[in-house]
């Protein structure tokens, strides 16, 4: 199957339904095809779900043709981190530096696209309904772990390094991984890095992310339940250049 034919839709789930086939979608690509496992994955109905889910709002990408919802984003503001008393991300990484800014936080999570979709306009739908949804909420700074696959930090070490000497927040969005799972990033010294071929070993979700003028905190997280190495990227929307607000809200123009 292509995506170059169907014609999507973007919204946020409203119902028990297309929350499922959200969860659904995630299983597929967290659980099936990465490995992943946790407490809350139901292997019987075929879902990937935790605790978090009833506070978020799930963004959704459908194919008009066929019904298939075929991508998904987590979204949770600040509002409504207030109400289950934390974000994700802090069983993760110390967020006080951004909490305490007085800035609207949003946070992303579960971002992922079926795998037939993942070289077409599915992830351009996604891209612009989240454009759509931090211009609706006035959100000022957006953040989110996003994950390499595996857990061998060795295999690891050139993007990790690359990140940490190219990309690190500055310290007003410097969060940090928490203490007790602190996972050095700096790994390779700087001057014998090959950035090339560390940016080809990251993933193009957070490649995406540096495009459009992304920082990344200090320290990974390794999730073992995930099978996952985990880093949290900072978007300061204020930072964004012209070219990257284009880039952003998919917009075209020379």
């Amino acid at each position: 199957m292509s995506d170059s034919g169907p014609t999507f839709t973007v919204k946020i789930a409203e119902t028990d339904a297309e929350l499922r086939a959200a969860q659904a979608l995630r299983y597929e690509v967290f659980v099936r095809e990465l490995g992943g496992g946790g407490t809350m994955v139901d292997h019987d109905a075929g879902i990937e779900r935790d605790r978090f889910d009833p506070y978020f709002d799930h963004m959704i990408v459908t194919d008009v043709r066929t019904g298939q919802v075929v991508g998904v984003y987590r979204l949770l503001r600040d509002d409504q981190a207030q109400e289950i008393g934390q974000f994700y991300s802090e069983d993760e990484y110390d967020l006080t530096v951004l909490k305490n800014s007085g800035r609207k936080l949003l946070e992303l999570g579960r971002s992922c696209l079926h795998r037939d979709f993942r070289s077409g306009m599915a992830m351009y739908h996604l891209w612009n309904g989240l454009s759509d949804y931090v211009t609706r909420h006035k959100i000022e700074v957006l953040f989110g772990v996003a994950s390499f696959h595996g857990t061998n930090i060795a295999t690891l070490a050139k993007p990790l390094s690359m990140l940490h000497h190219n990309h690190l927040a500055p310290p007003d969005l410097r969060v940090r991984a928490q203490a007790e799972h602190f996972q050095s990033m700096d790994l390779v010294p700087e001057d014998q890095l090959n950035r090339r071929l560390a940016m080809v070993e990251t993933p193009a979700l957070i490649k995406a992310y540096l495009r459009l003028g992304g920082f990344v905190g200090e320290g990974a997280y390794i999730d073992h339940d995930f099978n996952t190495t985990d880093v949290c990227l900072i978007l300061d929307t204020s930072r964004l250049n012209e070219r990257q607000r284009r880039i952003y809200s998919n917009e075209r123009g020379t």
